[in-house]
């Protein structure tokens, strides 16, 4: 874990931690680390709410003139197809969900079957594990940024 994580709280630093460890074996296609990490994943409470900002920042680096509905079907695509080559299970509609939640436009009270938090652990590694592939990107200075932004967030509220 990088060093700018350690003025965290430890809830805080178990997110980045699974997170970190999620990624690096989704990348690296791991299934038995994956499996573990998302196990971890699932139970830190918030872990959905950090690994979004991750993935609104992706998208908003990877996508800097703004998405459009061929953009969000490409990178739900891309991610679903690689995923599906060694995660058996992913589903589609979770990550679509998870594209639309970090956008800003989805509002589980419409979904009839949204997903549940181990449904969250389980493909939110896989969509930042994509979408840092675009480019060879880190995830330490997404992580970081992620938990900044949720910080100011909570202090304004």
């Amino acid at each position: 874990m990088t060093s700018s994580w350690r003025h965290l709280p430890p809830a805080a630093r178990e997110i980045a931690r699974a997170s970190t460890e999620a990624v690096a074996a989704a990348r690296a296609h791991d299934v038995e680390a994956y499996g573990s990490a998302v196990t971890d994943l699932g139970a830190a409470d918030r872990s959905g709410a950090v690994l979004g900002a991750v993935v609104r920042l992706l998208l908003e680096q990877t996508h800097p003139d703004g998405l459009d509905g061929d953009d969000v079907r490409q990178v739900l695509e891309r991610c679903v197809r690689s995923a599906a080559t060694w995660q058996t299970g992913v589903d589609p509609h979770v990550v679509l969900v998870l594209l639309a939640g970090a956008l800003g436009v989805y509002d589980p009270d419409d979904d009839t079957t949204p997903p549940d938090a181990q449904a969250v652990a389980r493909h939110a590694p896989l969509l930042v594990a994509d979408l840092l592939a675009v480019g060879g990107r880190p995830l330490d200075g997404y992580l970081t940024a992620a938990f900044a932004e949720i910080e100011r967030t909570e202090i304004h509220d």
